[in-house]
């Protein structure tokens, strides 16, 4: 009968190591796009992760080149005789550091400070990559890993330019698995362990306002001539209600949550909400942000404050984001905003809406055999605590990909995303201890489900 205590003392020792490698890993400043960073950068931090399987005597390791130009990395550890397949995922590509002077220590360059370790990617999504390597070498060294193992990390996930995605559907029978492990999200808090079982879809349109044949001086034609901003400004308000919930004609806003309750002072400290302004919406914190769609203005086209001319402006544009929850349909759910848009525009403005693409929403079956041995798995590795269900009002499109190739695989969402790793924002960090008992709690999950599957 194994130790259940081994795997923990394993993983534990193995700590010091994985600091090491997640400092190389880090260092390569593997953003997916060629037009900030060398496409070098990706390519060295895949050859790495490609390397370290071999390393583990993974077979079939290969860097997969995915339709958008990135690679993947695959690769395959046969387990005994019958046992089922996990798929364990992560990506290895990077947010940009954006204000690299607003960093206290250098972004691609893993430094301790304050019992955490900063650096871009050290959560989201390196960090994943190391929890996968430390929970099956625990398991090789405590008896063997005892399912086969097949682990893709990708290489533009951060992009959301789909090439995994693409590339799995012209492949079908490469991630085939009984259950996948999605090493991208993280727990509702450091020490409290959480399953995520929703995700929330998207879907993004531009829209450009036109109402004049060129720009006209305020003072000579202001108040009569429509101005094409205002106009723009006028729709973007009606996307929202008085207290802020999205209001898209026709669109369910009403859903709740059923998991975990996340308090609104906790939500508000790990937004960094500023002292008397308040949240939008109604409804509970996990209603808004995990059960009902959200409206986000991303982007606007307009003259800056600065060398802005008085003029009546005779375009505008606006890039927005729709997140879609479960139960509602993305792709319909982008038809309906923009025919809200079209019927709001004032003053007969012409409007372009141009589609920027969509991903999904993401339910799981929490009731699957793979949810219970993750919930012994988190008892054993965070004594004391039960493993909670949370949300996430982000998108991880392969999910969705993963589920409509594979139906009967079970997926499950863990990672190392707690709200103080500050993923894409300036100085992310991973908590080492998060990292030491999601390996541990890895390992006891694929131990678990190879038990469950012989019974």
């Amino acid at each position: 009968m194994p130790d259940p205590d081994a795997l923990a003392h394993t993983v534990a020792s193995l700590m010091p190591r994985a600091k090491a490698e997640l400092a190389e890993l880090v260092s390569f400043a593997s953003v997916a796009d060629p037009a900030q960073y060398p496409r070098s950068e990706c390519e060295a931090a895949a050859g790495w992760i490609a390397d370290a399987l071999r390393a583990e005597g993974f077979d079939d390791v290969a860097l997969l080149d995915t339709p958008d130009g990135t690679q993947s990395v695959y690769g395959r550890l046969a387990g005994p005789e019958g046992a089922p397949t996990v798929l364990l995922y992560a990506h290895y590509d990077v947010q940009p550091p954006l204000d690299e002077a607003a960093w206290v220590s250098p972004p691609f360059e893993l430094t301790e400070r304050d019992g955490r370790w900063y650096g871009r990617g050290a959560a989201d999504c390196k960090g994943g990559v190391l929890m996968h390597l430390l929970a099956l070498r625990a398991l090789k060294a405590d008896g063997g890993v005892p399912v086969t193992v097949k682990i893709i990390a990708e290489g533009s996930e951060e992009q959301g330019t789909s090439g995994l995605e693409d590339y799995a559907k012209a492949h079908p029978d490469l991630l085939t698995a009984d259950a996948v492990v999605i090493g991208d999200t993280g727990n509702f808090r450091a020490g409290v362990p959480t399953v995520t079982s929703t995700l929330r879809g998207m879907a993004m349109l531009a829209v450009r306002v036109d109402t004049l044949a060129g720009n006209l001086h305020s003072g000579q034609f202001g108040g009569a001539a429509p101005d094409a901003l205002a106009a723009l400004v006028r729709v973007l308000d009606s996307l929202r209600a008085e207290d802020g919930s999205t209001t898209v004609d026709g669109l369910a806003a009403d859903a709740v949550w059923q998991g975990i309750t996340y308090e609104e002072d906790d939500f508000r400290s790990d937004a960094g909400v500023l002292d008397g302004v308040g949240l939008i919406g109604s409804g509970s914190v996990g209603d808004r942000i995990w059960a009902r769609p959200a409206i986000t203005v991303l982007g606007i086209d307009c003259p800056p404050v600065v060398g802005a001319t008085p003029s009546v402006q005779a375009t505008a544009r606006a890039l927005l984001s729709l997140r879609v929850p479960p139960g509602q349909d993305a792709a319909e759910a982008k038809k309906l905003l923009a025919a809200h848009i079209e019927r709001h525009v004032p003053w007969g403005a012409r409007v372009a809406i141009e589609d920027m693409g969509q991903g999904q929403p993401f339910r799981a079956d929490t009731s699957s055999a793979a949810y219970g041995a993750m919930a012994e798995a988190m008892a054993v590795a965070y004594p004391g605590e039960e493993m909670q269900t949370s949300g996430q009002g982000g998108s991880i499109p392969l999910t969705n990909t993963l589920a409509g190739l594979y139906p009967e695989a079970e997926i499950l969402l863990i990672g190392l995303s707690e709200p103080e790793a500050r993923i894409h924002a300036v100085n992310e960090s991973v908590d080492p201890e998060e990292l030491r008992r999601l390996s541990v709690t890895e390992a006891h999950f694929l131990r678990n489900y190879a038990a469950a599957r012989r019974g």
